[in-house]
């Protein structure tokens, strides 16, 4: 049975699910969505168009579904998704998406803390972990995994790559490969982030894989196509080396070195 305080708004449209809680003051507007389970605490407001998944729980004050922070939105029909067990914590801002993806996305079982904003189009993976005051321009993709420290930015269109960890207050600019660390301003890589592979369950012979791959990639004299020739002539194959390989071949704005 769903707990409802008396002052909480709720659009005629909206559509609760069962053992919801939402508290004091707390706004659900038009088209919304929120799943078994879920929990919106006071004054946080779901302004339009969001769907929450199973057992979400979102922080005091937070704001989801706002309109897009772009000149460019003309008011299309937009929404924000965000999956199942995620927590978004008090004060955090998600807008809704623009035309050329027209939503914002988070995946499950993820950790968005305080003061967190994500701007339009931005596709957030499963289990990813933003830290304090985290802010993503829009169109910005963070994969699977990652985690990002406290008050970092990440520019417009970038990317970050699964498994990824990118320390406190950096400036992202450009790509950050999967499974590597990266801190700083300007942002630079330290390595393989050993300690979250680890902690992940991944085996030593791919973590020796991955060490050799980052090491053609960004400590040696290769330019990109002679590092992408080596490396699918001599690495082991395997899903973790084929996704750093096809990370940096992809990339629009560039990998962070």
């Amino acid at each position: 049975m769903s707990a409802i305080h008396s002052t909480a708004v709720i659009a005629p449209d909206a559509k609760i699910g069962s053992d919801v809680t939402i508290g004091p003051f707390a706004v659900i507007g038009e088209h919304c969505t929120i799943g078994d389970g879920s929990v919106i605490s006071s004054h946080a407001v779901l302004e339009r168009f969001v769907t929450l998944g199973t057992k979400v729980k979102i922080g005091v004050g937070s704001v989801l579904g706002g309109d897009p922070q772009d000149l460019k939105f003309k008011g299309e029909p937009t929404v924000v998704e965000v999956g199942d067990n995620t927590v978004i914590r008090e004060y955090a801002t998600i807008n809704r998406g623009t035309a050329p993806s027209f939503k914002t996305t988070v995946g499950k079982n993820c950790l968005i803390m305080s003061y967190v904003h994500l701007a339009h189009d931005c596709h957030v993976g499963d289990g990813v972990i933003l830290s304090n005051g985290v802010q993503l321009a829009g169109h910005v993709t963070i994969e699977d995994k990652v985690t990002m420290s406290g008050l970092s930015a990440v520019h417009q269109f970038a990317r970050i790559g699964r498994y990824a960890f990118v320390g406190g207050m950096s400036r992202v600019s450009k790509d950050v490969p999967p499974y590597i660390k990266a801190v700083g301003n300007p942002i630079k890589l330290y390595g393989l982030n050993s300690v979250g592979l680890q902690r992940n369950g991944f085996p030593e012979d791919v973590m020796r894989e991955l060490k050799r791959a980052y090491r053609l990639f960004f400590r040696s004299e290769l330019n990109v196509s002679q590092a992408l020739e080596r490396a699918r002539a001599e690495l082991q194959p395997g899903p973790e080396v084929e996704a750093l390989i096809r990370f940096v071949d992809e990339s629009q704005r560039g990998v962070v070195i």
